[in-house]
This record gives C-alpha cells, structure tokens and sequence, in this order.
C-alpha cells in the first residue's frame, strides 16, 4: 500500500506530490524487478528502433564536425560498483595543455556537444548498455569508479540497483544540485523504488529535457568533480 507522501519536488512554479511505499513486501519486490526488466528491455529496443533515423543523425553530425571517435566510451560504476562501459556520443574535443594533462570541460566542449548536451541528445547511445542489462532506463546515474572509495557508506548504498539513463536526483534539479544532494537523492530512491515511481521518472525527464535546465552545475560547462563529502569519507 502507498503509505508515504514526499513533498517538494524542485520544479519551477511549486511542488510535486509523490506517494511511494517505503517497505515492499518480498512479493512485491520480486514482482518489481521482473517488471523493470521488462520494461527496460522493451523500451531500449524500441528505443534504438525508433531513434535509429535520430541517431543516425547525430552520429553523422559529430563525425563531420568532430571527427573520430563518434562515440564516446568510459568505465563507469554499475550494479554493486562492478565496472561497465558507457557509451555516449562525443561531444569533447580530445585537446589538452603543455603538459599533457587534459583541459577544463569548458575548453573542450563544442558548440555541438553543448546542444547535444543540452537536448540530453549524447546520453541516446546508453540505450544499448540499457539493453545490455548493464543499465537501466531509471535508476541513480553511473559515476566514475574512482569516486567509490570517497563515498560515505550511506552514499555507497546508490550501488545497490542498476544505474539508470535518468533517475530520481536528475528530475530533482540535474546538474544544477550540490553532490550531497544528489547522493542523497540517489539513496532515495533506492529505499523507495516502484514502478510508478520509476514511470514518473520518465515522464518528469521528458519535461527536464525539453526545457533544458540544470545541464551543467554552477560555474561549470558540465559538473565539478566528486572530491568527497568533508568528515564523511568512507
């Protein structure tokens, strides 16, 4: 039974109800990964299907302003923090400084990568690690493995399910939301994950996309870099 009201849902013009139930039964739980899975198979097929003409696209376009590679490939943290990887269409130049070392995000992405960026366009290609079983359509977004020894053991618990396309804390304000927050988020919705849940999820990141807001977070072309949560460092 739906038993518990969140309010305050971070969406311009006020607040969002959603009712979740904190404690599934055994039953229910195992009726809810069946039904995910279905539901993230079907829909990352129908997906590439659909989109093919759309991917197609993007693809040319990226590598007639960009060149080689099209696609954008890197490790990334999955189900219990076991390495994957995911692939994205490449919106970076691969240029870096004196030294070697690579440039700001800022120095590097182009006027496409930002539009694609913007439009949620470069994420399309994680249909397929969707498909894979590696992803799921929803769930808290794969991060860099090297995060994982900075998480606190509450923070850590974001591993617990699949790592999605979208999720709890990317409706809740994206990029635009401090690290703790959207740790915070991800653990959320770990302890309150439903299907309707997850189908409202999607329904909000349609609205997230198509207005654009919390691409990138405060004074950053994409997201500061996860340095830890100061005194909580596992």
């Amino acid at each position: 039974m739906i038993t518990q009201q969140l309010k305050n849902l971070r969406e311009p013009g006020g607040s969002i109800s959603v009712r979740v139930d904190p404690s599934p039964g055994r039953a229910t739980r195992i009726a809810y990964h069946a039904a995910k899975r279905t539901l993230d198979a079907v829909g990352a097929l129908v997906g590439l299907l659909l989109l093919s003409p759309l991917l197609a696209v993007v693809a040319a376009a990226v590598f007639l302003m960009m060149g080689r590679p099209v696609f954008f490939a890197q490790v990334r943290s999955g189900h219990r923090a076991r390495p994957f990887t995911l692939l994205k269409f490449r919106t970076m130049r691969a240029v870096t400084g004196p030294g070697s070392e690579a440039l700001p995000d800022a120095d590097r992405l182009t006027r496409l990568g930002w539009l694609l960026r913007r439009a949620s366009l470069d994420e399309l290609p994680q249909l397929w690690n969707v498909l894979r079983g590696e992803m799921s359509l929803v769930g808290p977004r794969p991060l860099l493995p090297e995060y994982v020894p900075l998480y606190t053991p509450e923070q850590a618990r974001r591993h617990e399910v699949q790592p999605g396309l979208t999720g709890w804390a990317q409706v809740r304000g994206r990029n635009a939301v401090s690290w703790e927050e959207r740790l915070a988020d991800d653990v959320w919705y770990v302890d309150h994950r439903s299907l309707a849940l997850d189908l409202m999820i999607l329904a909000f990141t349609c609205r997230r996309v198509v207005n654009g807001r919390g691409v990138s977070g405060k004074g950053e072309a994409t997201m500061a870099r996860f340095r830890g949560t100061p005194g909580g460092m596992s």
